[in-house]
């Protein structure tokens, strides 16, 4: 049995607003691909399909499109839900699709039912684990199993206990089919796993985290929701996201894995690379040096992340560095030897008059005091200001009738004040 391993799509998903869908298209083009020139028989995708419980259209679209390809390309097709998708969207008409060969697993009552595939040397069963959010699936999860003199085990509690409940009646079922080789997949944050700073926290203090031995046993799982690809075990991997989803990524090896199961249902894993897009990357330098220097020649195509350090905050930065850097995404100003202030905002104000906290403000803004006309400038606004509020009428109880209503024509342009 080949199998492809892969997940957290993501679809619809942008990078700091760059539009990612040509990037993503592409990674279905690359599946489909390797499906066909791998002759792989079930493409396995462990979750996170979308980027959000109400995926746009065209996100939509580009998924049923993918979906039918790699089933044309000759694969069965499994796929979880992920904490990013609605599970009952993602999951609606499945017994339907069921009968194209593509299985929606994204309810925790029939996880334990699994998908039954076959190759020559016998049957594959594939339990489909979607993310398991403990408060919402607790009153959905199957009953453990239990003796006939045995009382049943309580109501689980947190990611550790549903994953352990649901993992225990897959065993159990598992044991009824006469040592069938067992594939589980699963969306969770196992530990040991590394994550990045695009996936949606899923645990509080850790408690997310459940423990890498609770799918022993298994031949292969194949786990999503760390971006990260990564291997904690033979049999037990992620395989990251297709795409770099934020600037935490720019160093990760994206890609699938390509998963063998021989006769004893032991495995053998190959790593498939996924085509790159737009490699990410992050500069830290001063304005001058990034717009002249001809090191920086290779990254012009780039998507980036920039870190002035000038030491007074230029203007216009960003426009002038999109002249040579279309695709700069994030810019920051991270003055070289300035000191970090680590007081709080209340200790940085108290004391202090208006004009001290506006002309600290421009300092710290631009890593430069104010100038003596700015300082004048400043004053008179407020100067202006505190005249203004003096000059208001008060709001009393006792006035007789209503404030007259604003000037019409003007409360549409706006105040110019």
């Amino acid at each position: 049995m080949r199998m492809l391993h892969t997940s957290d799509w993501h679809l619809g998903r942008s990078l700091h607003r760059a539009d990612l869908r040509q990037a993503q298209a592409a990674y279905l083009d690359h599946l489909v691909s390797i499906v066909r020139s791998e002759k792989i028989n079930a493409v396995l995708v462990a979750g996170d399909v979308y980027d959000r419980a109400i995926p746009p259209v065209d996100a939509v679209t580009l998924c049923e499109e993918g979906l039918v390809r790699l089933r044309d390309a000759g694969a069965r097709v499994v796929v979880i839900s992920g904490n990013h998708d609605s599970a009952r969207r993602l999951g609606f008409g499945s017994a339907l699709v069921d009968a194209a060969g593509v299985y929606l697993r994204t309810r925790a009552g029939s996880l334990a039912l699994p998908v039954m595939l076959a190759d020559r040397h016998g049957p594959v069963a594939v339990y489909g684990v979607p993310y398991l959010e403990p408060d919402a699936v607790r009153g959905e999860l199957p009953p453990g199993p239990r003796s006939e003199d045995a009382e049943a085990s309580p109501s689980p509690r947190g990611h550790a206990g549903v994953l352990g409940r649901a993992v225990q009646c897959i065993r159990a079922d598992a044991g009824t089919r006469g040592g069938v080789r067992s594939v589980a997949m699963a969306h969770a944050w196992v530990a040991g796993g590394q994550a990045s700073d695009s996936e949606r926290d899923i645990s509080v203090g850790g408690v997310g985290r459940v423990p890498a031995a609770l799918f022993d046993g298994f031949s292969y799982v194949a786990l999503g929701h760390l971006h990260g690809q990564q291997t904690l075990g033979h049999h037990l991997r992620y395989s990251g996201s297709p795409l770099p989803y934020s600037f935490s990524e720019a160093r990760h090896a994206k890609g699938s894995w390509l998963v063998e199961l021989d006769a004893a249902g032991a495995v053998r894993v190959e790593r498939i690379p996924a085509p790159a897009f737009r490699a990410l990357n992050v500069l830290r330098a001063t304005l001058t040096d990034l717009l002249t220097s001809a090191a920086y020649e290779r990254y012009e195509a780039d998507f980036l992340s920039v870190v002035l350090t000038d030491t007074a905050r230029p203007e216009g930065a960003m426009e002038k560095l999109r002249a040579r850097f279309p695709h700069v995404l994030v810019l920051a100003f991270e003055p070289e030897g300035a000191a970090a202030d680590s007081r709080s905002y209340r200790a940085r104000v108290t004391g202090r008059d208006d004009l001290t906290v506006a002309t600290e403000f421009v300092a710290h803004v631009r890593n430069s005091p104010a100038t003596a006309g700015e300082r004048a400038l400043l004053a008179t606004a407020f100067e202006a200001a505190r005249l203004a509020g003096a000059a208001e009428p008060r709001a009393d109880a006792d006035s007789a009738g209503p404030p007259e209503p604003p000037d019409e024509g003007r409360a549409e342009q706006g105040d110019p004040a």
